[in-house]
């Protein structure tokens, strides 16, 4: 690997000072991009690509043994036994296509802000979108602190050969025959995630806000808030809520939507200045500060349907099920906090870390989690395959350590390092995990076809039920007991939610509800035991 870095590294030098380089500014790329676009009733612009969610099962881990993927699918194997001829060929065509380079910061603090550097092919012209996009998404290059990063975009290469390749080590991706926009977002997350590793950070796929909030005795506390969850399972949609706190002295902020990375004393260092929200659930009603932000005419929108005369239908899913917008922190009416960064926990009442899963049968709106359970919670990463993951799996039981789909290297190391770090603050660090899915879902699968029938729908959680939950926590107000089957608490009370209506047993028999207990604890704990090395704490949390 080690003769592969020094193509790659020179190959990424090169690009520097070839001439078929480009390197507009912002205002540049605004008006390079949106010919491309379709403009859209509230003056911004809409671009479609080719490719519509990330190409998850074509991206490949490259490097020493602490980052290489051992459990290769066949399209990876070949992608891995063809990467010598695949970067002769990439290295080659980077100097002839004509490239857009874009520069900017990953974070905004003075200890780890990752100078990220983008390279696209516009061969073909509609890609000039990419950088713009990018450009919408993070800081401004002068802050950067370090370490370098690149990824190179060749959207035009051949679709049978669609791939990611990543190198954490050295901080180099390219993304090959995949226009998404989601690939460039992530390639630069997952590859800051593995040198905030090496620098003893942990990287979490999760939002982060501040609330400040009056309890029934009159006091106003302050509560920072992490919250994990897979893309589409409600993490953009929460931590973006305001939970309805209208009390005098109280206040919730916005601090970051996608990734961050959590330090021993607790603080959490943000990532974006852009949020990269789906918005299918909009236009609803119930996130009205994420709705006025998408029609903001600074916003860009992601294959959204927009008819001939510019109307947005954000909630249709003709197109896609995984329609996106960038939008900005200064439309989000006040909602941003000023700095990206959650302070350290010696600094707040409490840290609460909400794991969001997404779960339809038996499992309780919320539930208050011991710091054991919590890395439990951690590591079984539960919910359900979204569109914005693998369309064709959408609504399928999924398992991903930390519900973060770009850990790079060791995932019982990343359980056993949150765990280290939760545990440095047991009267600081509360964890819980909420279910925005719902109780009550019967499927049925073809054994044959593997299709899924769907026997009895779900009682789903709403929004506005899970927005009661949090203000409920913040506010002190939530009424606890032990449940014994899971041994943690779950809730007996929670003003505004009508907790009856998940109670399993309107839903199922008693034989039924002892098999989904059953089978859940079992695969749990073979899923936690099939972990090396992983803190026997954890593994012990799962069970009776």
């Amino acid at each position: 690997m080690r003769l592969y870095y020094e193509e790659i590294n020179r190959a990424i030098e090169q690009l520097r000072d070839q001439d078929n380089v480009a390197r507009p500014d912002g205002d540049q790329l605004r008006r390079m991009a949106e010919p491309y676009g379709v403009r859209t009733e509230f003056g911004n612009v809409n671009y479609s690509s080719t490719i519509r969610a990330r190409s998850k099962d074509l991206s490949v881990m490259l490097g020493s043994d602490k980052v290489m993927q051992t459990d290769l699918n066949p399209d990876q194997k070949r992608i891995v036994r063809d990467l010598p001829e695949t970067l002769k060929k990439v290295h080659r065509y980077l100097q002839h296509t004509p490239l857009v380079c874009t520069a900017r910061t990953l974070g905004n603090n003075s200890e780890f802000a990752p100078h990220c550097t983008i390279y696209v092919s516009t061969h073909r012209k509609d890609s000039i979108r990419l950088p713009y996009m990018w450009y919408k998404t993070l800081f401004d290059p002068k802050h950067a602190t370090g370490p370098e990063l690149n990824l190179v975009y060749i959207p035009e290469w051949q679709e049978k050969d669609r791939q990611a390749l990543v190198f954490p080590e050295i901080g180099v991706t390219y993304v090959l025959g995949t226009d998404y926009f989601g690939e460039a977002k992530k390639g630069f997350l997952r590859m800051s995630m593995w040198c905030a590793r090496v620098r003893g950070m942990l990287g979490l796929h999760a939002g982060s806000k501040l609330i400040k909030t009056r309890t029934p005795d009159g006091k106003i506390k302050r509560y920072g808030v992490l919250l994990l969850g897979l893309t589409a399972t409600g993490k953009t949609t929460h931590s973006a809520h305001t939970h309805y706190l209208d009390r005098p002295g109280e206040e919730v902020k916005l601090v970051q939507d996608d990734m961050v990375f959590l330090k021993d004393d607790g603080s959490a260092l943000g990532s974006e200045s852009g949020l990269f929200i789906k918005t299918d659930s909009l236009e609803d009603g119930s996130q009205p500060v994420l709705y006025e932000a998408a029609k903001s005419p600074a916003t860009v929108f992601e294959n959204v349907m927009v008819d001939y005369l510019g109307r947005v239908y954000m909630s249709d899913e003709t197109l896609t099920g995984n329609g996106r917008a960038v939008v900005q922190r200064e439309d989000l009416g006040g909602l941003a906090s000023e700095s990206i960064n959650l302070p350290p926990v010696e600094e707040l009442d409490k840290l609460l870390v909400c794991f969001i899963t997404r779960r339809n049968t038996i499992l309780p709106p919320l539930a208050r989690l011991t710091p054991q359970q919590g890395a439990a919670a951690f590591m079984l990463g539960e919910s359900v395959h979204t569109s914005g993951s693998n369309p064709a799996l959408a609504g399928q039981s999924i398992r991903v350590v930390g519900t973060n789909p770009f850990i790079v290297g060791d995932e019982a190391t990343e359980g056993n390092r949150f765990y280290e770090i939760i545990s440095q603050h047991p009267d600081k660090v509360q964890c819980y995990q909420l279910n925005t899915g719902g109780v009550g879902e019967l499927i049925e699968l073809d054994e044959r076809t593997g299709e899924r029938k769907v026997l009895q729908e779900v009682d789903r959680v709403e929004i506005s039920e899970m927005a009661a939950i949090f203000r409920g926590i913040v506010r002190g107000e939530i009424e606890w007991e032990t449940d014994p089957t899971w041994n943690c608490e779950v809730p007996t009370k929670v003003e505004d939610v009508d907790l009856e209506r998940f109670d399993p047993h309107r839903f199922y028999d008693q034989e039924q509800i002892d098999t989904f207990i059953r089978d859940l604890r079992a695969e749990r704990i073979e899923y936690l035991e099939s972990f090396t090395g992983l803190h026997p704490d954890i593994v012990a949390a799962a069970k009776p």
